[in-house]
């Protein structure tokens, strides 16, 4: 595919600096790109290789575009830019609409003419499926299910019953949407489970990746808000809540009845335990242990940065002894006050 520079520019809202009859054919990295390749800078520190590259244009900052010995297309945010650009040069070829004959469907599944079902996918009783739908090879869903339209779902994903998902999202290979969630009660040491009798709910916009996992509802129903992302292996437990437009990376883990807050970024690996509250707008950095509510917008970090390990052998004793320090450094600080009034 190639597209003049003026068009380009004029779909993903920049200004153009240069050639608007330049015909772009890819995208490339800023050291990498070659003459008809398209990069980008956001980093000040790889300003460095804008004078070297050889693309043909760059997508970068009013304030840096001195520094371009190329044709730039010019705004406030290069990095969204470049995400716009690259889709025209990775379009997805239409799904074919229709049923394959190797689906299994209800007759009381009720499906958008120009929907997709692809092969070997079951479809479950009342399940309802908006226009433009596209339900990979080897989807599951059970009855009551609603897809909303234009949402993928890519392959062998599983839907349990009466879960919703909105329109326009997108869910990977593997994820399971409305598992049991781990509720179970104590009788004289045996388990005896709690039916978990909520659903699913996802936005609009959403979207899962591969082999996460979301509880459903004890009660009442989990629910994911509009522009939510989910990156793969997440476990979200039942009856949380995430907040419109919250990011979280991989393997991140949410216990029971948490409320995330809407705009938050979660790093990779962090543990939330349950029954908390986060409140809007707050990052928290990657193997990070939330334990307590939070309830400010900021940055939060856990644990301990990587060391040699003799060292980390050190300071793990000392963290072990910090608790008498304190005492210890308390004491002292009476015992120096009573001395100075003295």
């Amino acid at each position: 595919m190639s597209i003049r520079l003026a068009e380009l520019a004029e779909r993903i809202g920049a200004r153009l600096a240069g050639d608007g009859d330049c015909v772009i054919t890819g995208v490339a990295t800023l050291i990498g790109a070659q003459p008809g390749g398209l990069t980008f800078l956001t980093n000040p520190r790889y300003r460095k290789h804008l004078q070297a590259t050889r693309a043909s244009a760059v997508i970068l900052k009013e304030d840096d575009l001195p520094f371009c010995p190329t044709n730039a297309l010019v705004t406030a945010n290069p990095h969204v830019a470049y995400a716009r650009a690259a889709q025209v040069f990775a379009p997805r070829p239409a799904a074919a609409a229709g049923i394959h004959p190797s689906a299994i469907v209800a007759d009381s599944a009720r499906i958008a003419p120009d929907a997709s079902i692809g092969p070997h996918c079951v479809i479950g009783a009342d399940c309802v499926i908006g226009a433009g739908a596209d339900i990979g090879p080897g989807c599951v869903l059970e009855h009551g299910v609603s897809i909303g339209a234009g949402t993928r779902l890519v392959a062998n994903v599983t839907v349990y019953y009466g879960c919703r998902i909105g329109a326009h999202g997108l869910i990977h290979a593997g994820a399971v949407i409305g598992s049991d969630g781990f509720g179970f009660a104590n009788e004289r040491g045996v388990w005896v489970k709690v039916p978990q009798l909520g659903a699913v709910v996802l936005g609009d916009d959403v979207e899962i990746g591969a082999t996460t996992t979301i509880d459903r509802g004890a009660v009442e129903d989990t629910v994911i808000e509009d522009g939510v992302k989910l990156d793969n292996q997440i476990q979200v437990a039942h009856n949380v809540r995430i907040g419109a437009h919250t990011v979280m990376a991989a393997a991140v883990a949410v216990a029971g009845s948490t409320v995330i807050g809407k705009h938050c970024a979660i790093g990779g690996c962090t543990g939330i335990v349950g029954h908390l509250e986060i409140a809007d707008g707050i990052t928290i950095t990657g193997m990070s242990m939330v334990s307590k509510s939070l309830k400010e917008p900021g940055v939060y970090s856990s644990g301990t940065p990587l060391e040699r390990n003799d060292q980390w052998h050190k300071n793990a004793v000392r963290f072990k002894q910090l608790d008498e320090m304190a005492r210890r450094l308390k004491q002292l600080e009476k015992e120096l006050e009573e001395l100075k009034k003295g």
